[in-house]
């Protein structure tokens, strides 16, 4: 009677261990990829790091040569004797350009993206998110011929406006008579390339919402716009910092439109209106070619500060992202 219970009775079914030996049978791929990831990591580093070298070594030359001070310096004439040639003005556009880029387009993208992925229907949106996607591959040259043939015949009404009704606040003053080739329409061209980044990701972003938090909300009386202030945007706040951030990038390092559309100057204005300034990839682009070789490597050295800039601006991010997860995983 033993023996014929034993001899019926089923075999186990296979255990958590047989399904690892199962398994593990492509242990040797994963090895791989894990060697071919950590060697892409490593090699990111290493190039990165190279760039910084290659920068600080040729800053250090040129700086050496300069008989002024480089950080508050207005002039740039490495040609000159002696040679001079400051970032004063240049780090002043680009982070004034940046700024008024980041201002339009930031909240002008949320929207966008808000409306998209929770307001318009889906026959609208799924073209609206294509068009503003094929906005993003746009090449830059082609927005800066925009912007010169465009935005600065264009915005001279516009300037006038800002001077007569916000020239109280000294940075909307006008105090030079010529066309629209200013900081200030810089950094409307850079919102308008900007917009589409911006909106992409944060599109994706709110997509990624619970569905399950956006009806409970509904379920107790919540409106669309509380939905939204009260599930939406607190989900998607790191991501929508982080597509800023992206943006930022990009307007902090854009070369061909701004010089299309900027008439270059080394005379630091804080009226954004006036014609004239310069930023650090504006500069490099424009003075290149006819440099000398101190020329160039004063070049690289403000090349050295923008990649700096850079390199603080994505840290900022990456910290204030990381600070909000932190708060809301103790929230939580």
């Amino acid at each position: 009677m033993a023996s014929s219970i034993a001899t019926d009775t089923p075999p186990p079914a296979p255990g958590p261990s047989t399904t690892r030996r199962t398994a593990s049978t492509g242990r040797a791929g994963d090895k791989i990829f894990l060697g071919l990831s950590r060697g892409s990591g490593i090699l990111l580093l290493v190039v990165m790091a190279a760039i910084a070298a290659f920068l600080s070594v040729r800053a250090g030359i040129a700086i050496s040569q300069d008989q002024g001070n480089f950080l508050t310096t207005f002039d740039w004439n490495p040609a000159g004797s002696p040679p001079a040639f400051g970032i004063a003005v240049l780090l002043f556009g680009t982070v004034v350009s940046s700024v008024i880029a980041m201002a339009i387009a930031v909240p002008v993208a949320v929207g966008i993206a808000l409306f998209i992925s929770h307001y318009a229907p889906r026959k609208l949106a799924a073209p609206l998110a294509y068009v503003v996607d094929l906005l993003a591959a746009v090449p830059s040259i082609v927005y800066g011929v925009w912007g010169a043939l465009f935005l600065v015949p264009y915005l001279g009404g516009l300037n006038e406006w800002l001077d007569t009704y916000l020239g109280w606040t000294f940075v909307f003053e006008k105090t030079e008579v010529g066309v629209a080739r200013s900081m200030f329409t810089v950094g409307i061209l850079l919102a308008i390339m900007i917009l589409p980044i911006v909106t992409s990701v944060s599109r994706e972003v709110f997509l990624q919402v619970p569905r399950m938090n956006e009806e409970a909300a509904l379920a107790l009386g919540a409106t669309r716009w509380e939905v939204i202030r009260l599930s939406v945007l607190p989900f998607g706040r790191s991501g929508v910092i982080s597509a800023s951030m992206l943006g930022l990038g990009r307007a902090l390092g854009e070369t061909m439109a701004v010089a299309t559309v900027l008439s270059p100057s080394y005379v630091l204005s804080l009226h954004v209106l006036d014609p004239g300034g310069g930023t650090f990839a504006q500069n490099i682009a424009a003075k290149f070619d006819e440099s000398n070789q101190l020329g160039r490597d004063a070049l690289i050295a403000s090349g050295l500060v923008l990649f700096v800039l850079t390199l603080l601006v994505n840290g900022a991010a990456r910290m204030i992202i990381a600070r909000r997860k932190e708060y809301s995983g103790a929230a939580a």
